[in-house]
């Protein structure tokens, strides 16, 4: 029997599952892995609490499960149950994408 890992973000962090990496340029050339850029965007899958104020409070999150978000390149991805996924904080999303006609 296979489980799951249950992966719960605390504070203000994002659990993203980033887009797939491009391997093939528009021209047809195949780019090597190593070389590839690593995705920018990709789909909220967990939305931690939000932050703690230091009066008791939490500051709201502002993105919700299924956003598309974009961020940094130079993000660290984890790896769990064989799925890369990006972790951070959501000061360090840039913006949530809204593509017209999706439902976002």
């Amino acid at each position: 029997m296979s489980t799951k890992t249950v992966m719960r973000p605390i504070a203000d962090r994002l659990i993203i599952r980033a887009d797939a990496k491009e391997t093939k340029t528009s021209g047809g050339i195949v780019v090597p892995d190593a070389s590839a850029d690593k995705p920018q965007q990709g789909i909220v899958v967990a939305v931690g609490p939000g932050r703690l104020m230091t009066d008791g409070t939490r500051l709201p999150m502002q993105s919700v499960v299924g956003d598309r978000v974009l961020f940094s390149t130079y993000t660290e991805t984890i790896t769990i149950d064989n799925e890369q996924l990006v972790l951070i904080r959501e000061d360090d999303a840039y913006a949530i994408l809204e593509v017209p006609g999706d439902g976002s």
